[in-house]
């Protein structure tokens, strides 16, 4: 199944996407949040979608995507996960995963605006490949990882690369700015997706390609960053581990090359659709 949640930001309807066509399914009477998840959702929605199957609204094209998950628990990141993004940015290959954080109040559907932060000069790009957990995960032993992956979507992990690298502290305040986690259009369930790590993900700026690489470069495959995070922490259903991105962000290029309003970035992952994303400066409500 393709899940998708659409109209307007903060009253989002639930949908799929069935032979290319959206359908609503606001009558199945919930929402796709960490309690869908857990309580078996996906199945639920499948019967839903086999029992009303003649009587599905179709949504026209026209009505804005939200992101495909009520607001998660928490978006894990990786930082450095392709070994060419690494030797662009001049970091060390790492021995084990980077993880970081992404605030859940970045969240925004796969077509919303770019908001570049007030006092911000280095707002970047990151197409990478986003996991959705499941089910609760602790411990997990690789070889079960898969077992906890619900599904898949395309995201940009935006971020500010002078509040990431060059403030005190964490790489977080660069990475959870509003609008920095576009996610979407859709959530490819795990079965439509034949092999996660053969998986080419791209992302243009002004129709100018700027990555262009493949989930089999990824230094640490799924199930390893499934079963790693959750040494550390506790997954819960809906949360989203969000893999790494490959060469070709704006901190690489020489002199670097960031956003600025007006900009337009495109994006895509095979099998989990497009996004265009709009750059726009901030402006005080």
């Amino acid at each position: 199944m393709k899940l998708i949640r659409y109209g307007e930001a903060g009253k989002e309807k639930t949908g799929v996407i069935l032979n290319d066509k959206k359908y609503d399914t606001s009558g199945f009477g919930e929402d796709y949040t960490e309690q869908f998840f857990e309580t078996d959702g996906l199945a639920r929605l499948q019967q839903y979608l086999a029992d009303n199957h003649d009587s599905l609204k179709e949504i026209s094209d026209n009505e804005r995507l939200g992101a495909p998950i009520a607001r998660p628990s928490k978006i894990v990141c990786i930082g450095l996960n392709y070994k060419d993004h690494a030797e662009e940015t001049k970091a060390l290959i790492p021995n084990e995963p980077i993880i970081f954080f992404k605030s859940t109040t970045a969240l925004v559907g796969p077509n919303d605006d770019i908001i570049i932060p007030k006092n911000s000069v280095k707002t970047d790009w990151e197409v990478e490949l986003a996991v959705v957990i499941g089910k609760k995960a602790s411990y997990v032993e690789e070889n079960e990882a898969m077992e906890y992956v619900a599904g898949y979507a395309l995201h940009n992990d935006v971020s500010e690369r002078e509040f990431q690298l060059e403030r005190n502290g964490t790489w977080d305040k660069g990475k959870g700015c509003d609008t920095f986690a576009p996610i979407g259009p859709f959530l490819a369930t795990a079965d439509e997706v034949d092999d996660v790590h053969n998986l080419r993900l791209w992302l243009n700026v002004n129709g100018e390609k700027m990555q262009d690489g493949t989930t089999a470069n990824l230094i640490f495959n799924i199930p390893f960053l499934v079963s790693y995070v959750s040494q550390f922490m506790t997954l819960l259903p809906g949360d989203i581990i969000s893999t790494g991105t490959p060469a070709g962000v704006g901190l690489g290029f020489n002199p670097p090359v960031y956003l600025k309003p007006g900009d337009v970035v495109e994006l895509g992952i095979d099998g989990l659709g497009t996004a265009t994303q709009t750059v726009k400066a901030y402006a005080k409500n």
